[in-house]
């Protein structure tokens, strides 16, 4: 008989006496998993964000239904360092949501994430449309983000998805390009403005090694103002692996050193040369300390089974980014990689939350690949939340 770990146990312990009180609901179950928490906390360094309070709901129903494996399984990835994304608020409502958080977060002696996601024509107005109207009501959002950070040590995950895709990729442009010129204006202001913070460190976007390859998203990052950021990340709400991240990661800060140097861009390697001729190309022409280039930081919330692979011919369009099935939750969040350019490993995307409807390309309404219809962007999917808990790899459980 296998052993399970103390932490395991005392969440089992807990959930099993929930059994026993006809009232129990999520209060109690938050009760059972603070200790936990406060130990993910002090192991990671990073912030415990409150968690969606559907996940609690989960659990005490796993928990009634005597699945507490799966139902301790719910709430340690709930009470797992996480980002608190922000994208939907007024300027007031941002910065007084921000600065409670970071006052927060400042108690706990732990570093918070905040993914901003408010730009202009986000998402293509798809799934995730919305966003601020215009540049300059951007601007004042984001100058009530900077308010709400203060003097507060933060990292900050700006617009997913902004440099990636911008307007002229979704076809919503003009033929003078004005809209993607108005996304480059924004997030450079937002790199002006929170950079300068006492204790930010910004990110800019990249999306994913299997989507832009490093010839296409440094000048990007360039028009972006990824020179006077922290550096950038990779991997937000996708699920490649780890070691793809990494080595995208790497490959993209070393192009960046080169060009700062007067190369170009076209003649860097990207993430399909072989290793070893692309490692060969860095030593001859990349000949800078990790810490004067660009830093980054991957997102492994749920890429740990990979990316997932669609049956071939079946759709006109797979979606593989939505909702795909059978995938696993990753590493755990850290800042200590053992890489000097990977500031740190983070759940940005929330786990157990929708990508929204997946249809493709089907007429619908349902998910084919799943039989149900998907729950709209950012709602929680309780299917899809106990399929990250149970195919976790690492395991989310200790002990097996």
């Amino acid at each position: 008989m296998r052993r399970i770990s103390t932490g395991l146990a005392a969440l089992l312990v807990g959930l099993a006496s929930l059994l026993s009180a006809p009232t129990a609901g999520a209060a109690e179950a938050a009760d059972v998993v603070a200790d936990a928490a406060d130990a993910e906390r002090h192991r990671s360094g990073l912030y415990v964000p409150d968690a969606n309070p559907a996940a609690y709901r989960q659990a005490s129903e796993l928990a009634w239904a005597g699945q507490l494996r799966d139902a301790a399984g719910i709430l340690t990835m709930a009470h797992t360092p996480q980002a608190v994304w922000y994208g939907d608020q007024t300027p007031p409502q941002v910065e007084r949501q921000i600065r409670e958080v970071a006052r927060d977060a400042d108690r706990h002696n732990a570093l918070p994430v905040f993914a901003l996601y408010n730009v202009p024509g986000r998402d293509c107005s798809n799934y995730s449309g919305g966003g601020a109207s215009n540049t300059a009501e951007y601007k004042a959002w984001i100058d009530a983000v900077a308010r709400g950070i203060g003097s507060r040590d933060a990292l900050v995950v700006l617009e997913p998805d902004s440099l990636a895709l911008v307007p002229a990729d979704c076809g919503q442009d003009d033929a003078q390009g004005t809209l993607t010129a108005a996304r480059y204006t924004e997030v450079n202001y937002a790199v002006d403005k929170l950079e300068p913070l006492r204790g930010a460190r910004v990110y800019l976007d990249t999306g994913h090694p299997g989507w832009h390859t490093v010839n296409s998203i440094v000048p990007r990052l360039l028009k972006g103002g990824i020179a006077r950021a922290t550096g950038f990340y990779t991997n937000t709400s996708n699920y490649q692996t780890d070691d793809a991240n990494s080595w995208y990661g790497k490959l993209i800060s070393s192009c960046l050193a080169y060009v700062d140097r007067g190369g170009d861009a076209a003649n860097c390697p990207n993430q399909s040369w072989p290793r070893a001729d692309a490692q060969a190309w860095l030593e001859e022409n990349v000949r800078v300390p990790p810490s004067r280039m660009k830093h980054f930081v991957t997102d492994s919330s749920r890429n740990g089974r990979g990316p997932w692979t669609p049956p071939p011919g079946k759709y006109t369009d797979p979606q593989d980014w939505c909702n795909p099935p059978d995938r696993g939750l990753g590493a755990r969040p850290t800042l200590r990689t053992g890489d000097p350019l990977h500031d740190a490993r983070l759940w940005i995307k929330i786990p157990g939350e929708s990508d929204g409807l997946c249809l493709r390309g089907t007429e619908g309404p349902e998910d084919p690949e799943r039989g149900m219809v998907d729950p709209n962007a950012g709602d929680w999917f309780p299917e899809q939340a106990l399929e990250l808990v149970r195919l976790a790899n690492p395991p989310i459980l200790g002990g097996g």
